[in-house]
């Protein structure tokens, strides 16, 4: 089956996949997607099929939505509380972007790679599409634990502790983190990064990678929350969700790189 699907070219497959899936989207009853963020994600979804096939894509499809449903979880105990997500959970642009683009900037350098625009010769780097390749699902390993955590947290977190100072603190609260959550996210980052493996974009290192780079990020980015979010206005959630993709990405490369080292 996946090598008929190869065999087609991939723009059409893209294309003709992703405005099935927009259609179907449009018109379901509960909307996980905005209007605009429907057609931000329609562009996403073919940039990934393209440069990555079927395999990348069913990674950010597993992330979009385990991510989604996680979200929803104890969702009218939440909106009661004013911690929910904006608009019952349904993803904007922001929101596909501030996923995303990580991921989306790491299978458009796989794929430039691929297409001999560019050939990549250096001792340091024996295989930099590889990297990439661990990069792009480790930064979905990261964003999905952070999505769990928080969103697990927030509905059953029984303490809820500032990660700075380990105060006490109200569930929802910017750098909060919870037993609950904390391990909810471990569970996720490991499930995703599994898919990248049986898809094989990774291998078993790959996975050990992406799961402590995602809790490496998680809980830096919690740190970014508790002291930097409040004090600049640009430093929105999805600007911090950049930044905690992009840290678990060069974090899995890094730790990668080390094991490389130390094992030649």
């Amino acid at each position: 089956m996946s090598s008929l699907i190869d065999s087609v070219n991939p723009w059409l497959v893209a294309i003709g996949l992703n405005t099935i899936l927009l259609g179907l989207a449009w018109i379901a009853p509960k909307k996980l997607l905005t209007p605009a963020g429907l057609f931000h994600a329609w562009f996403l979804a073919i940039l990934i099929w393209v440069t990555l096939g079927w395999q990348g894509y069913a990674v950010v499809m597993f992330y979009f939505l385990v991510g989604s449903g996680v979200t929803r979880i104890g969702m009218a105990q939440k909106e009661a509380e004013g911690i929910a997500e904006k608009r019952s959970g349904a993803r904007g642009p922001e929101n596909v972007w501030g996923s995303a683009l990580t991921g989306a900037l790491c299978a458009l350098g796989v794929g430039i790679i691929n297409s001999g625009f560019i050939v990549p010769s250096s001792p340091l780097v024996p295989n930099p599409q590889s990297l990439l390749l661990l990069a792009y699902v480790a930064s979905f390993s990261t964003k999905l634990a952070d999505t769990t955590a928080s969103e697990v947290g927030k509905a059953y977190g029984k303490s809820t502790f500032l990660i700075t100072t380990l105060q006490p603190v109200p569930r929802g609260t910017e750098g909060a983190v919870s037993l609950e959550g904390t391990l909810a996210g471990i569970v996720a980052s490991v499930a995703i990064a599994f898919v990248g493996w049986g898809v094989g974009l990774i291998d078993l290192f790959g996975v050990a990678w992406c799961v402590l780079a995602a809790f490496i990020a998680t809980n830096l980015e919690s740190v970014i929350g508790a002291t930097l979010q409040s004090k600049y206005t640009w430093l929105t959630n999805e600007v911090v969700n950049i930044f905690n993709t992009l840290i678990g990405a060069i974090a899995a490369v890094i730790l990668a790189w080390i094991w490389i080292s130390i094992i030649k």
